[in-house]
């Protein structure tokens, strides 16, 4: 409804609070943009916004976000799935056994189908028979690995497959998919002609603020592959499809109240079963694009990104947005690891410093905020958490200061754990209002009274 005067009134979070808009995402961005500028000069590591960090942080952020795509499909229909990393050692395994033999793009829809095929298992389990959720996505998970294991040694270490270089721990090599680059800015080759770099020639001047944009853009324009690009494609058409059509409303009313969207005509066991599939396919197109990136299939290549994946759709709130914010996180710490070593990693330490003085500086303000009001024990309990949230960031923010200050570079055996540790402090901190679909992991049966 509109107000007296016209103007519609500003759109209210659940607790109370102003809902962020896009305006409000833009000029957060532009913060963190500005701050890791400003990081990056104090502590002279140019890698922090390099096109080479921002490149590789998309490579690593790709197959988790395609695995939290995969849960949020699910999770949203009522099916818990812990099950993403068995469906993800799945895709790895048919997207390289099918890209070794008909090329890679044949092997990223086996990837799918192998990926789906395990998400019809996950459905079957929970939806059909009514197995506990997280029993029967254990079992997925044991069973991706052992499978793959066992076909691995029966195909890739045998006949053609093992004289083009498998073994039963690997598949042969399989073809790299094409990779973008912007000409003129970002360089490359034009038949014959060398394009300009002009993103790259700024970047090189490192100057504050103008070459760290640069460098990302860069990053984002230069030799990315056309699979990548699919996958970030996926992220909005998520978004239309499950909030903006008919048939999404279905499935997220499924994981809302299964036996009201009953009650209005809704086929739920369908719903589910599409949802579950739909989840494996999204966890075997991240199975496959790890195939693609490295050229072969290897085991143990998911190295738990299932895991990840379903952490970073938590952190997320359940929607595609901040899941792929949570994935970049990951992606692009892992990737200041592999890239800048020691001392981007330092520099890592006093850019989390500062953003935690600024969750601790926000919980106190919402604390102080939700206090005139909480009457209930809900609201006290919601007042106590804020406030425990803000000592607990700026004792934190304090610890990583003074590491920052008593050392010029984080030492070899740290550099590895300290960007899960990041990521891990900033999911802790930054999720205090998660709300997942309310009849999530809850058994369904059709007919049956509440």
């Amino acid at each position: 409804m509109s107000t007296a005067t016209g103007t519609a009134p500003a759109k209210k979070a659940p607790n109370g609070g102003r809902r962020l808009r896009w305006p409000h995402y833009l000029l957060i961005a532009s913060g963190l943009l500005v701050l890791l500028s400003l990081v990056r000069v104090i502590d002279d590591a140019d890698p922090v916004t390099s096109s080479g960090t921002v490149s590789a942080a998309l490579r690593l952020a790709v197959p988790i976000f395609l695995a939290g795509l995969g849960g949020l499909w699910s999770e949203r229909s009522g099916v818990i799935n812990i099950g993403l990393e068995g469906m993800m050692i799945l895709g790895t395994w048919t997207g390289a056994w099918a890209g070794y033999q008909w090329g890679p793009w044949i092997g990223v829809l086996a990837g799918v189908i192998g990926g789906a095929l395990g998400g019809l298992l996950h459905a079957i389990a929970t939806v059909s028979f009514g197995v506990d959720h997280i029993v029967s996505g254990v079992a997925i998970n044991i069973l991706g690995l052992g499978l793959t294991q066992f076909l691995a040694d029966l195909i890739f270490d045998q006949g053609e497959a093992k004289a083009l270089g498998g073994g039963p721990r690997q598949s042969p090599p399989v073809d790299a998919i094409s990779t973008l680059t912007l000409p003129v800015l970002s360089g490359g080759k034009i038949g014959g002609w060398q394009s300009p770099d002009w993103l790259g020639s700024l970047e090189d001047h490192h100057w504050f603020l103008v070459s760290d944009l640069a460098g990302i853009l860069r990053g984002l324009t230069s030799d990315m592959s056309l699979l990548t690009f699919v996958a970030l494609l996926l992220v909005p058409l998520t978004f239309l499809v499950l909030w903006r059509t008919p048939f999404g409303l279905r499935v997220r009313s499924c994981g809302e109240d299964p036996y009201a969207a009953e009650s209005l005509g809704v086929q739920v066991y369908r719903m589910k079963y599409a949802a579950v599939i739909i989840s494996g396919a999204f966890s075997g197109l991240a199975g496959a694009f790890l195939v693609t990136i490295s050229s072969v299939y290897q085991d143990g290549q998911t190295n738990g990104r299932g895991f990840i994946g379903l952490a970073a759709m938590i952190f997320g709130n359940w929607r595609p947005g901040g899941l792929t914010a949570g994935s970049l996180l990951f992606g692009y710490t892992d990737a200041m690891n592999v890239r800048g070593g020691g001392q981007s990693v330092h520099a890592l330490l006093l850019f989390v410093a500062i953003l935690l003085v600024g969750v601790a500086v926000w919980q106190a303000v919402r604390a102080n905020r939700l206090r005139p009001d909480a009457v209930t024990d809900l609201g006290r309990r919601e007042v106590r958490n804020a406030s425990l949230s803000s000592v607990l960031a700026l004792v934190a923010a304090v610890a990583l200061l003074v590491w920052f200050l008593m050392s010029d570079i984080v030492p070899g055996e740290l550099v590895s754990f300290t960007p899960h540790l990041t990521t891990l402090l900033v999911l802790a901190l930054a999720s205090q209002r998660l709300r997942m679909p309310a009849a999530n992991g809850v058994r369904y049966r059709r007919g049956e009274a509440r």
